[in-house]
């Protein structure tokens, strides 16, 4: 917090700051054990008719009264790395796009609108790099149109917390009542260690094909053609499989897309009864020689905020978050307000 000469706390932001990032304290009336003040740090979003509202990292945002403030500043908009690759967010949201393509694609301006029968929210939404070409409600409308079109919800994929997100958009999303349905992270880390994660991972089995063993891991997910065209999709795209017992499916599987420097690692899935045995870290580091191989040296993964297990492995791993992305849906015939928000899909939705 900022401290005058005379040793009392500052506000150092105003209205003219929105879009940067800042660190506020502020009063609150009923804080837990008599506290008083509480610390928000985030992308000032708006600052309208006496409130603050602050986009945190993980996309939530908090409303505060400017009457309530005590100190706030200005904060470096992207915190030094201690872990794991230096990237953009642009970056990584690119190489994640080709890495889970759709089927149809169209150019809005600089924002991609994907569709692929419903196969997926990442596959199903608009990747909004830049700039739509047009003001943002008549770009919303052609997005809901295109859509509509196909059957298919309108959903926008943003992101927060790093470089280069997008915390205006998420607020003008839910100013116009989109809603919040999905928050994930994309986490990063070095590749060669992934693929020293076990001396050696024997048993393994690489595929260029989502063959029927691997289907059958992942089938609970529902695998149409769409699905099929989705899963192959990408630069260089390796399936990884460790065999269960005979006439079962694998015990575990995984997918990896190489494209340039990064490797981009999916659908890990363990048989329930064959967890904590090892074999998720086994198909990702067979995968990670494979990727090293082909010349990689960095990779990427998406992960849900509530799964604690894979968090947990992949932070063994060297893992660690570069930002969250969110899906944002289209309000349901107008009757849908800002605040409301869905609990987090499973990764098949996503």
């Amino acid at each position: 917090m900022e401290i005058s000469a005379g040793g009392r706390l500052e506000v150092r932001i105003t209205a003219a700051d929105v879009g940067k990032r800042v660190s506020v304290r502020s009063l609150i009336e009923h804080g837990p054990s008599g506290e008083k003040f509480t610390d928000t740090v985030g992308v000032l979003t708006s600052w309208d008719h006496g409130v603050l509202r602050i986009t945190r990292k993980n996309g939530e945002s908090v409303h505060i009264a400017e009457t309530a403030l005590v100190a706030g500043k200005v904060v470096p908009s992207a915190p030094a790395r201690r872990r794991g690759p230096a990237a953009s967010y642009e970056e990584l949201a690119r190489v994640a796009g080709r890495a889970w393509r759709p089927v149809e694609s169209e150019r809005l301006g600089e924002w991609e609108l994907r569709a692929a029968a419903g196969f997926t929210r990442r596959a199903n939404s608009v990747l909004p790099l830049g700039d739509p070409g047009m003001p943002l409600d008549a770009a919303l409308e052609a997005v809901r149109r295109w859509y509509a079109e196909r059957g298919l919800p309108a959903y926008v994929q943003t992101a927060t917390g790093a470089e280069g997100t997008q915390e205006l958009l998420c607020a003008e999303l839910e100013r116009r009542g989109w809603v919040r349905e999905v928050t994930a992270e994309v986490w990063v880390a070095a590749l060669a260690p992934v693929a020293d994660a076990v001396a050696e991972p024997s048993g393994v089995v690489l595929s260029r094909d989502a063959d029927e063993a691997w289907l059958a891991r992942y089938r609970r997910k529902g695998v149409s053609e769409v699905a099929l065209r989705v899963l192959t999709g990408g630069p260089s795209v390796w399936f990884g499989t460790a065999p269960g017992d005979a006439g079962a499916p694998p015990a575990a599987t995984g997918r990896c897309v190489v494209d340039g420097r990064w490797a981009g690692f999916a659908a890990v899935e363990v048989d329930p009864d064959r967890r904590r045995q090892g074999l998720a870290t086994a198909v990702m580091a067979a995968l990670a020689r494979q990727a090293l191989a082909e010349g990689a040296s960095a990779a990427w993964l998406q992960v849900e905020e509530d799964n604690e297990a894979a968090r947990a492995m992949y932070e063994r791993m060297g893992f660690a978050a570069h930002h969250a992305y969110h899906h944002y849906r289209e309000p349901r015939n107008g009757s849908e307000s800002s605040s409301e928000s869905a609990a987090p899909a499973g990764s098949g939705s996503s």
